[in-house]
């Protein structure tokens, strides 16, 4: 996930890149619709921020940032599924300053294919009357400091971005066999096998046939070398001073749902479950995107078991 970064002092005004909010009600119908288009339009458009705390002139307008920053990263993806149908993850919330005060920052990576609204974002004005933030089937990008519908030239720029992008892959890919010893064997290898009972799989069968391909099947404990005592160990190898515990990692394993991905972990029957070096990668760069990310999952677990309970 490439986030883009972002200082908020550097910049004065909005732009294609930068929205300002002066605040964010959690409670706000219109708040939630505004906020929505706003992140849809940026990730169609390859990413930006959001400003929470500035008015549109670039002062700080004194509002609360407090309710932003308790906002669990779920729900925004849930509320974004529910216009769009599509579960996007590739934001972060987190705290800053401007001009000394403090100020709530989303940065919000791009899509490859943008995303259509598939439910219209209405909400109340006034007693008997309501206004649309977004229609259905509208596909939102960012015009300067606007997010508006999109044109035959935002859709270009989109496919211009991704081309552009698959053009980088492959001239990496050449780069590396030009830059290859004589003698070298160039090997295609599949991007990522999935493991067993994954959704991706692809089958295999024993074969005598010397002639087909080999299959390498790799022991369980190389692939996933810690168990949760010995991952809470690396943690605090690579986050130091910042103390992990146990319970860390339980909050973030239920919160985002990662013993489902493959990826990150194992469990063998009758056995502990196991975690990969994947994981702990994960885990890194999301405390380094988001320093409050452990208490946030801590907070949103417990509120998770209180409504169960």
């Amino acid at each position: 996930m490439d986030l883009p970064s972002y200082d908020p002092d550097a910049v004065e005004g909005e732009d294609a890149e930068v929205d300002f909010k002066a605040q964010f009600d959690p409670s706000s119908r219109q708040d939630w619709c505004e906020l929505v288009k706003d992140i849809v339009a940026m990730a169609n458009s390859g990413g930006g921020v959001i400003v929470i705390g500035v008015n549109d002139d670039g002062t700080v307008s004194g509002h609360d940032i407090g309710p932003v920053l308790e906002v669990d990263l779920a729900d925004v993806t849930n509320k974004i599924h529910s216009y769009t149908e599509t579960q996007f993850s590739m934001f972060r919330i987190c705290e800053g300053t401007r001009h000394g005060a403090a100020v709530a920052i989303i940065r919000i990576a791009g899509v490859r294919v943008p995303m259509i609204f598939t439910s219209p974002g209405t909400y109340p004005a006034g007693s008997n009357s309501q206004k649309t933030a977004f229609g259905r089937g509208t596909v939102y990008f960012r015009h300067g400091p606007k997010s508006e519908p999109g044109t035959c030239a935002d859709l270009a720029a989109a496919v211009d971005r991704e081309v552009s992008r698959l053009r980088t892959f492959w001239m990496d890919g050449i780069a590396k066999v030009v830059a290859a010893p004589p003698g070298s064997t160039v090997q295609i290898v599949q991007h990522r096998i999935a493991p067993a009972g994954a959704r991706d799989a692809a089958p295999i069968r024993l074969s005598t046939d010397e002639n087909a391909p080999a299959f390498h099947a790799v022991q369980a404990d190389e692939l996933y070398p810690y168990r949760q005592t010995e991952l809470v160990t690396r943690l605090r190898e690579r986050l130091k001073p910042r103390a992990v515990s146990s319970h860390d990692v339980l909050c973030v394993r239920r919160i985002f749902g990662t013993d489902d991905d493959p990826t990150f972990s194992y469990k063998a029957q009758w056995s502990p479950r196991q975690y990969s070096d994947a994981f702990v990668e994960w885990i890194v760069q999301q405390y380094s995107s988001d320093p409050s990310f452990f208490e946030k999952a801590r907070e949103s677990y417990r509120r998770q078991t209180t409504m169960a309970s």
